[in-house]
């Protein structure tokens, strides 16, 4: 399979102080500034308090005016935030900060890592695939990635149910990374929060994402090239056709990333993704020497036992529970569209435990969020 590969076009940096992480934080969490803007800004005016100081007269030649950079308050409470939680801020210029998202060409700026950052220079490999896995699926996954985690690879996944759950859970006794499409303290789903939080005994957890943002359709494309950009190669487990785990796939040969796809029964909905990638050139994966024999050699690593931690998650609700709130949201939502908050008031239900709901019903189709706050049954 063909791959496109991507020199790194941001210039090196320096380390930066305190005060320029600040800027840095500002900067990237300002209306309309990306990673891409991120670095075309800092290269244009030499440091975040310079571009800052610009974007106003920037923002008005591109026909927004009256625009104001994210406040310093905002970034003081989320870097308070973070280390309440025992987060660290990492910036692209820190020299934990991992080389292979480096190369890729919308480099995050800054990650919010909770964990050992000297886990990030071990070469990695991601393991993707269908939330809806089935059992034969998920114990590839599981095997795949304990096979792959004795021979000294991180296993990289983005702690979503089904494929993602099993790849963590097969290597979370050597360490395991868990990307995160919200903030790296908010668990979802919530059903994992006893993995995530076994997942820093000996791994990690990272999120470009502010703490305690709760993720919404909109932030999975972009947590899924941080999984693929980690990774020296992907293997999609299970994918259908139109999937999540095809687009990181996409991501990765965009990346210069090797593609690689465990086979799947034809007439199985949830093997077809995974079929085309190999009809397209992908590597076939049965075990685990397969995806070694398709990478550059790397010499095993032994690594030394972790200490049992006392970890006391928060006490997850039930599947029943899940269940029965996704029932009522439905049977309150209709064709046209109802305000969120008027929902959630409707429920009388806390809104930390509804909009995990919302997002698993906007994930499987069955609900639509529009502009405004605005939500109604999927037609």
């Amino acid at each position: 399979m063909p791959k496109t590969t991507h020199p790194s076009t941001h210039p090196p940096l320096p380390p930066t102080t305190e005060d320029d992480r600040v800027s840095w934080l500002r900067l990237l969490r300002s209306r309309r500034v990306g990673p891409a803007t991120f670095h075309r800004l800092l290269s244009e005016h030499g440091s975040a308090e310079a571009a800052l100081a610009a974007l106003p007269e920037v923002a008005r030649a591109a026909g927004v005016p009256d625009y104001t950079p994210c406040p310093l308050g905002v970034v003081e409470a989320e870097l308070r935030a973070g280390q309440a939680i025992g987060a660290r801020l990492l910036t692209s210029a820190d020299p934990a900060f991992p080389q292979a998202l480096r190369d890729i060409p919308d480099c995050p700026p800054l990650l919010w890592i909770m964990g050992d950052p000297a886990l990030l220079a071990r070469p990695m490999i991601a393991l993707v695939g269908a939330r809806n896995a089935s059992s034969l699926g998920t114990r590839m996954a599981r095997s795949l990635a304990a096979d792959l985690s004795a021979r000294g690879y991180l296993i990289v996944s983005g702690l979503a149910r089904g494929i993602d759950t099993a790849a963590h859970l097969g290597s979370v006794e050597r360490g395991t990374v868990a990307v995160m499409a919200g903030g790296v303290d908010v668990i979802y789903p919530a059903e994992n929060t006893k993995l995530a939080g076994d997942i820093l005994a000996t791994g990690l957890r990272l999120s470009e994402q502010p703490i305690g943002l709760i993720p919404q359709a909109r932030h999975f494309p972009s947590r899924n090239r941080l999984v693929s950009g980690l990774a020296q190669a992907v293997v999609v487990v299970e994918a259908a056709a139109k999937s999540g785990s095809l687009l990181t796939a996409r991501n990765a040969l965009d990346q210069g990333r090797e593609v690689m796809a465990v086979p799947g029964h034809p007439i199985d909905a949830r093997a077809s993704g995974c079929n085309m990638l190999i009809r397209d050139g992908a590597t076939l994966i049965r075990n685990a020497e397969d995806v070694i024999d398709a990478l550059p050699q790397v010499q095993s690593i032994k690594i030394p036992p972790q200490p049992d931690l006392p970890l006391a998650p928060a006490a997850a609700p039930s599947l029943r529970d899940i269940a029965g709130l996704h029932a009522q949201i439905l049977n309150r939502l209709g064709p046209s569209p109802l305000a969120e908050d008027q929902l959630i008031r409707d429920l009388a239900t806390p809104a930390h435990r509804v909009a995990p709901a919302l997002l698993d019903l906007e994930l499987d189709g069955r609900i639509t969020r529009h502009p405004g706050g605005l939500l109604a049954l999927a037609r």
